[in-house]
């Protein structure tokens, strides 16, 4: 039995193929392009992306000696991606990155609108997120709307173009408009967003959306006519399935592009101050509350950047750096933050910097500074039991131990960067056949080694005299 679990990225599109016990037999990546297109507008060809992800099919059919069992896939969530009725992009998707809808998200919270979506769904809107994009394009470019059949997501377009299969998932849907419930779209929710018009876009929602492999798209991937193709949840719970973090007040930390912070709950919690997801997951009567912060990896590539520096360097610059008297608010997203609280013009700041402070020292503070945002989160998620990390910040030993020294608490970090396409693969096998034991990667605990608590305040503190500025 073979099974392929593919993950369509922001920027990196990776398919893996597992065996019955879920080790990784062949992998394959290719690079997907995101378009700065103006201030704060981000976009991507949705037909380039769907090429990525046949090519990496195509590899992976080729280096296989024996038949594919099921295809999974999962994508990047959020954002808008317009379809015609053959899932075809109508114009580029408008990334999750994207902040050109922060007029419509301030306007939502000054009539409290944004506030109700959270009390109903879990759901705060931020101004990637499916439903102020598609208020925006209600508003500026209606003929975009009229033309198309969807307004979706990544994953659900790639599952559409190889099976002809029009549906999404819970995860997907469930941020601006399920009800986490009934898993059904809340229609009151859709009305008060002034959407009622567009209702129809919403595509089906499935609790496992797939169909057979039709036959254009087995001439594209080299694979057999009929194969199974699911649709997984999007990559943060596919991530939480494929990382084996399943049990209540557990959590993942993924520092990725995004510092995405996830804890899984049995009951869905919409008091406390207004931020954040509420997913459903692959289990009746299982949410994530997931706390995406937009402060992850490109804030530090951003810094490196500055101080000319790469990736590569980052071990030597943690070990030299010494970070005493300097303080980074890491917000470099042109979207603002979005978890744990929302300020779509939350804006980065260093403070304490002086002559005094080498290069070394910028890099380690942001390192903290980022580390300090996933606490933030992670204590608002209400994690309570084992912490489980991945993604490719985690990878540099230097870093993984300052997210536990400052996290105070043992990380079970994974090994590769292969855990969203894992839990695609999970998904697919657990609707053709059934979920297999035993497919928990490996990895290794890291130990708390240091005392942040000092810092960890002082960000706090800083944070909170910054927000009425970001106002």
């Amino acid at each position: 039995m073979t099974v392929i679990g593919v993950d369509a990225g922001t920027t990196v599109t990776k398919a893996v193929a597992f065996d019955a016990d879920g080790t990784a037999l062949a992998r394959a990546a290719r690079p997907t392009v995101l378009d700065r297109v103006g201030d704060g507008r981000y976009e991507q060809d949705a037909d380039a992306v769907f090429g990525a992800v046949v090519a990496v099919l195509r590899e992976l059919r080729e280096l296989l000696p024996g038949p594919v069992t099921a295809v999974g896939l999962t994508a990047q969530g959020d954002g808008l991606w317009l379809l015609d009725g053959d899932g075809r992009p109508v114009r580029h998707a408008i990334s999750w990155l994207d902040a050109r809808a922060t007029p419509i998200l301030d306007r939502w919270t000054e009539d409290g609108l944004a506030a109700l979506a959270y009390r109903r769904t879990g759901n705060y809107p931020f101004p990637g997120g499916a439903g102020p994009l598609l208020a925006w394009l209600d508003a500026h470019e209606p003929h975009h709307l009229d033309r198309a059949a969807t307004a979706g997501y990544c994953k659900d377009m790639v599952v559409q173009r190889l099976t002809g299969l029009r549906a999404t998932d819970p995860s997907d849907a469930s941020a601006p408009f399920l009800d986490p419930h009934s898993r059904a779209y809340d229609l009151d929710l859709i009305d008060a967003c002034g959407l009622t018009h567009r209702r129809d876009l919403l595509a089906p929602v499935h609790d496992a959306p797939h169909a057979p492999l039709d036959a254009a798209a087995a001439d594209a991937t080299g694979l057999p006519r009929g194969v199974p193709v699911v649709g997984a949840p999007y990559d943060l719970p596919a991530s939480a399935w494929g990382a084996g973090v399943r049990a209540v007040g557990a959590g993942l930390l993924t520092v990725g592009t995004t510092l995405a912070c996830q804890v899984v709950h049995d009951t869905v919690d919409t008091g406390g101050e207004p931020a954040g997801l509420t997913l459903s997951t692959w289990q009746r009567g299982r949410w994530l509350r997931a706390l995406p912060a937009m402060v992850g990896t490109a804030a530090l590539d951003w810094v490196l950047r500055l101080v000319g520096a790469t990736v590569a360097d980052l071990p030597a610059l943690l070990a030299t750096g010494r970070s005493a008297g300097l303080t980074v608010l890491p917000f470099f997203a042109e979207a603002g933050e979005r978890a744990p609280f929302v300020a779509p013009r939350a804006r980065a700041r260093i403070d304490g910097l002086h002559l005094g402070h080498q290069p070394a020292d910028l890099v380690r503070a942001t390192c903290e500074a980022i580390a300090y945002s996933a606490r933030h989160c992670l204590t608002a998620a209400g994690l309570a039991g084992e912490l489980t990390a991945c993604g490719g910040g985690v990878a540099t030993a230097e870093w993984a131990q300052i997210f536990a020294d400052v996290l105070g608490r043992p990380i079970r970090v994974l090994a590769g960067e292969e855990i969203g396409a894992r839990g695609a693969a999970l998904a697919a096998l657990s609707t053709v056949e059934s979920e297999p034991a035993g497919w928990t990667p490996a990895g290794r605990v890291v130990e708390p080694a240091g005392d942040h608590e000092d810092g960890y305040a002082r960000y706090l503190a800083h944070v909170e005299q910054a927000r009425p500025d970001w106002s």
